[in-house]
């Protein structure tokens, strides 16, 4: 195995697979021929070395986009990284929609390439028509006073888990008072998408009854529900709240124990698509893994969901241009502008990104990251623009409005309609989200190291002779087996996390 990788023909520099030490000289392609390239200081793995001479303000080119700008003169042969290269990228925009080929056929998907488009998973039908992976009893807090009841609703009432039940779970957060304006509504939003989740057979949701997003505020952002999936407790109005919310769960799970398992076309899965602990192989393994996957399942009628949009900063105009039309191309340009306006609103850097252990990882610049992030969504057409807690409608690929931060972005891809989460990382994490979070390792090391974490490793893709091709067919599989009941590592450990987007005061 090589120590390096040049990812496109046209890029002036090489990530290095394991370090290349001082002294060493690697072969590389540079402008049509080949050259022997000496390290003039010691690469970390994952990190850029030069290719060529790059004169100072000149572009630095990864993935055949430009990543940023050299700060000085950088001779063939050093280390980049933060100290000689910084962002090129503005605040606001003007965007031209300037589609690729492909959107010409708005009908376009990716081919079936392996005649597996009758693949089934097995999972629960709803009265309602929708789909569910999991078969869970959920209770809900509308507020965060009562969450610690809401724990001890949970741990008490899984004691009387049966039949197709899996587990009793508490979601608690610390909202549903004292907020204003887009922040209470959100809260709103987030906590009637989750109640109307599919994966939950049947939910409970607690008020205190003194808050501002009482149940009597939430019902109409529940809209209409089976009576017999959804029930509601004002803890304030019970002389026990737990005892009698436990006897209410207990009956919630009777109604759930009748469902079972049965085939479900993949055409009915919903994945959402994040990445978060990102490093020098991010881009090269585990989320273009993750994009020859979105590829497969839409292929076959399903749907995924991109998010994180401080994170396609950058790579935004990739996106653009592969918008089905030009109503999605305007609504992916708000997207972006609106979510810089809140960096502004905020008297915030927009570009400050990319964190410490993405840098450790080899990250230098917002552009190196979006670059590799965006890789995740694959070749498909834009078919979806969702804002923060708009749940999916249209089959193929979608891009959701939420920031980058790991638990909430995950939360608001579960609130999308996402079935499962795909999550990519290079660092590692045990965090879990309200449905099924696979770990996806960027390399072998941190899956041997947290196999207590990582559920499946792109890493081999830079290692042994494995095609993407091969392994995203491995994922698809992964993922069917997931959606069919297979538990995930956080599950396993009992890991169930949500939180909400906070924007504005709080009284």
């Amino acid at each position: 195995m090589q120590n390096f990788i040049k990812i496109n023909d046209n890029d002036n520099v090489v990530v290095a697979l394991n370090a290349i030490p001082q002294g060493e000289a690697v072969a590389v392609e540079v402008s049509g021929r080949e050259c022997r390239i000496t390290a003039r200081e010691e690469i970390p793995a994952g990190h850029k070395m030069a290719v060529c001479d790059i004169p100072a303000g000149g572009e630095v080119l990864k993935y055949g986009y430009r990543i940023g700008n050299a700060k000085e003169e950088i001779p063939a042969g050093a280390w980049i990284h933060t100290h000689n290269v910084g962002t090129a990228l503005g605040d606001l925009l003007e965007y031209s929609y300037e589609p690729v080929a492909a959107v010409q056929d708005a009908g376009q998907t990716p081919p079936k390439s392996d005649g597996a488009q009758d693949v089934t998973f097995m999972g629960f039908k709803r009265p309602d028509g929708k789909v569910g992976v999991r078969n869970e009893i959920w209770v809900i807090p509308t507020v965060g006073c009562v969450n610690n009841v809401a724990t001890a609703i949970a741990r008490q009432a899984n004691a009387f888990v049966r039949g197709t039940v899996e587990e009793v779970i508490a979601f608690p957060h610390p909202y549903g008072c004292s907020q204003m304006g887009e922040d209470q509504e959100h809260t709103r939003v987030i906590l009637a998408d989750l109640i109307n989740h599919p994966n939950a057979g049947g939910v409970l949701v607690l008020g205190l009854g003194c808050e501002n997003s009482n149940i009597g505020e939430l019902m109409p952002y529940i809209g209409d529900y089976d009576e017999n999936r959804v029930k509601f407790l004002v803890a304030q109005e019970c002389e026990d709240e737990i005892a009698e919310a436990v006897e209410i769960v207990r009956g919630l799970i009777d109604y759930a124990a009748g469902f079972e398992r049965e085939p479900v076309s993949v055409e009915k899965l919903v994945v959402g698509m994040k990445c978060g602990g990102s490093d020098g192989l991010s881009g090269i393994t585990a989320n273009p893994l993750v994009g020859r996957f979105s590829d497969l399942l839409i292929s076959r009628g399903g749907t995924t969901i991109l998010t994180e949009v401080p994170e396609m900063f950058g790579a935004e105009t990739i996106l653009m241009n592969r918008c089905a039309n030009q109503e999605l191309f305007h609504k992916t340009v708000d997207l972006i502008n609106d979510f810089k306006q809140y960096f502004k609103s905020h008297n915030q850097t927009i570009y400050e990104n990319p964190s410490p252990g993405n840098k450790k990882g080899g990250i230098s610049t917002l552009e190196d990251k979006s670059l590799g992030c965006t890789q995740k969504s694959g070749s498909a057409l834009v078919k979806g623009v969702l804002q923060y807690g708009e749940r999916v409608q249209t089959p193929g690929l979608n891009l959701l409005s939420a920031p980058g931060n790991d638990l909430v972005a995950s939360t608001a891809l579960a609130a999308a309609g996402a079935h499962i989460v795909l999550f990519t990382t290079g660092r590692g994490t045990p965090f879990a989200s309200p449905v099924p979070t696979v770990k996806i390792s960027t390399n072998s090391g941190l899956a041997g190291r947290k196999a207590n974490w990582i559920d499946f490793n792109a890493g081999v893709l830079v290692e042994d002779d494995r095609s993407m091709a091969e392994e995203a067919r491995n994922l698809f599989d992964y993922v069917v087996e997931v959606a069919s009941g297979r538990q995930v590592c956080s599950e396993a450990a009992g890991f169930h996390d949500m939180a909400i987007f906070k924007q504005g005061v709080t009284l």
